[in-house]
């Protein structure tokens, strides 16, 4: 085994690659396949206004109860024989718009598990190849099964939320096997920051692409983009260093070495005893849980809150929805830099810098979610807390969202699958809840969401700062033999 002399020594053999670094193309990839799954998963939604006729359209359970301005409806109107013009449309009752949307997750719950564990025995490059190839190949046949039948389209898209859960669980199974110690949150955040890059593309420029050039045209731009990542997928990622034919030697040695120190060979055997009994693991799970239940209901009604709160038209809430989206991606790459920065220098140590970061992108993001009903009367200031919410709310991927890494890394495949699993129980649980407050009460509606949701992240916050550890768990070591 090499020792620390031989990390450090090695490190600053190679200490000016930078973002030129095997490990850091690889991490570029990543970015790749999760912006195109994310802009995937979220084009039914900006494309859905264009795929409904105007009865449809004007009876949406989001649209806002106030009184449509004259020249906003002329805008729609419009618009709308544009699209009729451009591509069909379709008479979809609310109710069928609903579940078009959400089937996407419905076969969501029970597959991170078992993706996390097969990436684990099989291989991520594979897992996460397919993955993106699955469904975007899907999104490509969207506009096809849309004429067929709701009930095909239906299927495709359960199946394409399936294929993207092959993705966002299997590249942590492959970042465990080439993320240093040190390099961890840097490599984690570029490769997530895709996922907010995409939602700021579609929001940007799906309404755009619906309107000049048709709505089908959104699926096949988006499906094509996945299809191009997986040729740089299979033809530029191996499935750990030693694999890698052009990577050099010193990368490779300093990253051997680096992962060596924390014995973090894939396990074949779960300990599901420990596993169960670790309070670490489960503050993790928690907090997983509670930051998924504010994220879903930001995805969803943020353009909702935007048009009907601060009374913006249809054509501007879609790009205020997606600046914050643009300084979440941004920031979360600079966060993911500024908590290696502090490791490397040993100004703080890694069990720190997780809860500090967890503590900082929990605690003012959720004082800003809690202002945003009183504040609903400036729309630049509500727009500036949106944004401020989403910047700082990133440093929870330098937190607390790549802590499963820390605590068992050779676990990483199945445990990402479990946290996922949390998330999408929260996924589904946070916009039915939303809209039944809304429902309930138009008024306070909104002002009971972001109690709520302000409780829900306190919550989470304080169990993981009580139970949280980043140390390597003993459940999550490789057992030495000794040979007499």
């Amino acid at each position: 085994m090499a020792t620390i002399a031989e990390v450090k020594d090695t490190e600053g053999d190679i200490s000016n690659d930078g973002f030129f670094s095997v490990r850091h193309s690889l991490a570029f990839i990543l970015l790749l396949c999760n912006f195109s799954i994310f802009t995937q998963q979220m084009s039914m939604g900006i494309a859905m206004p264009a795929m409904v006729n105007h009865t449809a359209l004007s009876s949406h359970p989001n649209a806002s109860t106030r009184k449509t301005s004259t020249g906003s409806q002329d805008y729609w109107n419009e618009t709308l024989m544009e699209f009729k013009a451009l591509a069909p449309v379709y008479n979809w009752s609310p109710a069928i718009q609903g579940i078009i949307l959400s089937s996407v997750n419905y076969g969501s719950f029970l597959a991170p598990v078992p993706t996390g564990y097969v990436s684990g025995v099989f291989g991520a490059k594979y897992v996460v190849g397919a993955g993106v190839l699955i469904s975007s190949i899907l999104a490509l046949f969207i506009p096809l099964a849309i004429d067929t039948g709701v009930p095909l389209l239906i299927a495709i898209r359960v199946i394409q939320g399936i294929a993207q859960v092959l993705v966002t669980t299997g590249e942590y199974s492959i970042l465990v096997k080439w993320a240093p110690p040190m390099e961890r949150s840097q490599l984690n955040s570029i490769a997530i920051s895709g996922a907010m890059l995409g939602s700021f593309t579609v929001f940007a420029v799906g309404g755009l692409l619906c309107q000049v050039i048709g709505w089908p045209y959104i699926f096949y731009i988006f499906g094509g983009i996945g299809c191009a990542c997986c040729l740089l997928w299979f033809s530029l990622v191996y499935e750990d260093p030693s694999q890698h034919p052009f990577i050099s030697i010193s990368e490779k040695k300093y990253i051997q070495c680096a992962l060596a120190q924390q014995n973090a060979s894939p396990g074949w055997s779960l300990p599901i005893k420990a596993m169960i009994k670790s309070l670490p693991l489960w503050s993790i799970l928690v907090s997983f849980f509670c930051y998924s239940w504010t994220f879903f209901i930001m995805m969803t009604f943020t353009p909702t809150y935007i048009s009907s709160v601060l009374e913006a038209n249809i054509r501007d809430s879609g790009i205020l929805s997606a600046v914050p989206s643009v300084f979440g991606s941004i920031c979360t790459i600079l966060g993911g830099l500024l908590a290696d920065f502090f490791l490397s220098r040993k100004f703080l140590s890694l069990n720190t810098i997780r809860k500090l970061f967890t503590a900082v992108g929990v605690f003012i993001p959720s004082m800003l979610l809690l202002s945003l009903y009183w504040i609903r009367s400036s729309a630049r200031t509500a727009v500036t807390f949106l944004v401020l919410y989403s910047a700082i709310n990133s440093l929870c991927f330098s937190g607390v969202l790549v802590n499963l890494l820390d605590i068992a890394p050779r676990y990483a495949g199945f445990l990402t699958g479990l946290s996922q699993g949390f998330g999408y129980i929260a996924g589904a649980l946070s916009p039915t809840t939303t809209g039944f407050l809304l429902k309930q009460d138009s008024e306070l509606g909104w002002r009971n969401i972001f109690l709520l949701s302000t409780s829900i992240n306190i919550f989470g916050l304080i169990i993981y700062l009580i139970f949280g550890k980043a140390e390597v768990q003993d459940w999550a070591k490789e057992e030495k033999v000794t040979h007499f």
